[in-house]
């Protein structure tokens, strides 16, 4: 029964990929959602709530901060740990064009699950912080303002892709825009650990 319950939660969120990347949210549905993967719709709420749950779920598995769990590497190894990161939520976000268009769904609301989503972003987030902070001795409150310049920023370009061909400039529809961008956040990386060295001095 387990296994059946997991392969057709699986099927479910396939085509919940399938619909929103072919289609756009707009055609998601409760009927769609279950004929697309082949069983019935009453197992949607059965195992996900409603098409709010089945949504959340999708955003849950696939969201990039949610699912980071890495080891902080000691304060020299750091520069090139953040900025794989940071380029980690770029590619992320970029290849995946569901992802993209459930976060607009997730911006426009303000439910249970939506704020359970945060919830478990968020906890994400402070673990990295604090972590980042204890590798560089750094405040929290320091860290959590650039990381959150930085990460904001990339989930905001990566939804405007979509329909806007560039910001400042940034060829936002191209790779090489991309490239331009994230050799951006490298070297702010390397401006913020450069002036810490020279705080320590």
């Amino acid at each position: 029964m387990e296994k059946d319950r997991e392969a057709t939660e699986n099927a479910l969120l396939e085509a919940v990929g399938g619909l929103v990347a072919e289609e756009g949210f707009e055609k998601l549905g409760v009927n769609a959602a279950a004929a697309r993967a082949g069983v019935s719709k009453m197992l949607i709420y059965r195992y996900f709530g409603s098409l709010d749950g089945l949504i959340a779920a999708y955003i849950r598995k696939h969201d990039f901060w949610i699912n980071y769990r890495p080891e902080i590497p000691k304060k020299k190894h750091l520069a090139p740990f953040l900025k794989q990161m940071f380029r980690g939520q770029i590619d992320r976000l970029r290849s995946d064009t569901t992802l993209r268009r459930l976060y607009r769904w997730e911006l426009s609301g303000n439910n249970a699950l939506i704020a359970e989503l945060r919830g478990q972003r968020e906890a994400a987030g402070l673990r990295l912080v604090e972590a980042v902070s204890e590798a560089t001795g750094r405040p929290r409150a320091e860290v959590a303002s650039i990381a959150t310049m930085i990460s904001a920023s990339v989930s905001y370009l990566a939804l405007l892709e979509e329909n806007c061909p560039a910001y400042n400039g940034i060829p936002l529809q191209r790779n090489a825009g991309w490239e331009q961008y994230a050799e951006g956040i490298d070297a702010l990386v390397d401006l913020w650990l450069e002036n810490l060295k020279n705080k320590s001095k």
